[in-house]
């Protein structure tokens, strides 16, 4: 992330045209600055974007995908002696919600070949845990390669499981939710690359779950700057997230102070948290919101634009495509024995800006430690970590620059 300078070319720059600067300043004119209108126009629209003919869709806006993470995993009753399902090739907010609660986080390998959660695996691990035994253990008990080993890792009663559409990609959400409805686990999809991701069926990533949680981070699709939005058709969660997301308080803020009536009057019923999403916030992403067909036709073309540059180079492996890809990233691979890291820092000397999406969790030092992981217990994540490049793809880029990043990698990759 960051501004062009010299000629540099960022990892992402986010599209902020005069409507959003209006939409702030009007806001900034207003008044009120805390959580209020702004927000809730925000939370209705976001509903109607991704409406379906099924059961109403309940939209709550919140100051982060984390904290929405967090709150639709509280929401679901997730605590000590229980177990939350994640993929170890993710950020580490899909994790670090079920430590915030008390719970242990059991990791899943992504498919061969994918980034994404591997529902055979998946099933493997809700068998063991449901069995009363350790997480991990076993050749094939989770695609662990350490067949040697005895069971280990975490034990406890699994509560829920956190897909991740990973870079805008859904999940086999068929899949995933059949499982866990065999095994009676809440699904809370981690939505966050994923806007607006849809399936084959036509339904939006996010919205197939118990609940859904979506980021507007200034890297991603649309953004506010900082801010998030839970989806869910569940009456129940829906009315637990909302409270809690404000101090546990049972009326909110803008009620307090606008009704003419006991404005002052309210009861914690709850001990809450702080995860408001303030109207400055809120009315940049009702602009954005009105942007995310053209921002997706943009990142399309980017992403069209490299496929067809690296297509047939035996040193890449091309991204997943797939119906309803919303490109937030664009992961391309290099394979042995070309270096990834060499790449990187290939790009970066020509003022280029990557990334890496992710570092596996099961080998950052709490979990590692904690778990008694190896390295070599999730392979398939381990193995797309060690070639994967995240190449600038955002709205605005223009073909001067997609044409720069495309000469640069091959270039690179020659040396």
């Amino acid at each position: 992330m960051g501004i062009d300078a010299a000629g540099d070319i960022p990892f992402h720059r986010p599209f902020i045209g005069k409507e959003e600067e209006e939409a702030v300043l009007r806001v900034l004119r207003s008044g009120w600055l805390t959580t209020g209108q702004e927000a809730l126009a925000f939370e209705g629209e976001f509903a109607d974007f991704l409406q379906s003919p099924r059961e109403p869709l309940f939209c709550l806006a919140v100051n982060s995908a984390t904290s929405g993470l967090h709150l639709a995993l509280e929401a679901s009753g997730a605590g000590p002696g229980d177990t939350v399902l994640v993929p170890s090739l993710t950020f580490t907010s899909t994790a670090e919600v079920a430590r915030y609660l008390g719970a242990e986080v059991v990791f899943v390998d992504v498919a061969p070949g994918s980034f994404l959660m591997d529902p055979a695996a998946l099933e493997r691990t809700l068998d063991r845990l449901s069995r009363g035994l350790p997480a991990y253990g076993g050749l094939g008990s989770n695609g662990l390669k350490s067949g040697t080993r005895g069971g280990f890792g975490p034990k406890g009663k699994p509560k829920a499981v956190l897909p991740v559409h990973y870079g805008g990609l859904p999940c086999d959400m068929n899949a995933i939710m059949d499982i866990a409805r065999r095994y009676g686990v809440k699904v809370i999809e981690d939505a966050a690359h994923a806007f607006p991701s849809r399936t084959e069926s036509g339904e939006f990533a996010g919205t197939l779950g118990d609940a859904g949680v979506f980021s507007f981070y200034a890297t991603k699709t649309i953004t506010s700057g900082e801010g998030g939005m839970v989806a869910t058709r569940d009456r129940e969660l829906a009315a637990r997230i909302s409270i809690m997301r404000s101090h546990g308080i049972d009326r909110a803020v803008w009620n307090r102070y606008t009704e003419s009536k006991a404005s002052w009057y309210y009861e914690v019923v709850e001990p809450g948290f702080k995860y408001n999403l303030p109207d400055i916030l809120a009315a940049l992403g009702r602009v954005q919101l009105q942007r995310a067909w053209q921002f997706l036709e943009e990142r399309q073309h980017i992403a069209a634009r490299y496929n067809a540059a690296f297509a047939g180079d035996e040193r890449f492996t091309l991204p997943p495509s797939g119906v309803g890809n919303a490109w937030h990233l664009y992961p391309l691979v290099a394979n042995p024995p070309l270096s990834r890291n060499t790449v990187i820092e290939g790009l970066q000397n020509r003022g280029i800006g990557v990334s890496v999406h992710f570092i596996p969790l099961h080998i950052m030092p709490y979990y590692r430690k904690r778990q008694g992981l190896d390295p070599e217990d999730f392979p398939e994540s381990l193995q797309r970590f060690a070639g994967v490049i995240s190449l600038p793809i955002w709205p605005g880029m223009g073909e001067s620059r997609i044409d720069r990043v495309i000469a640069a990698v091959k270039e690179v990759s020659q040396e």
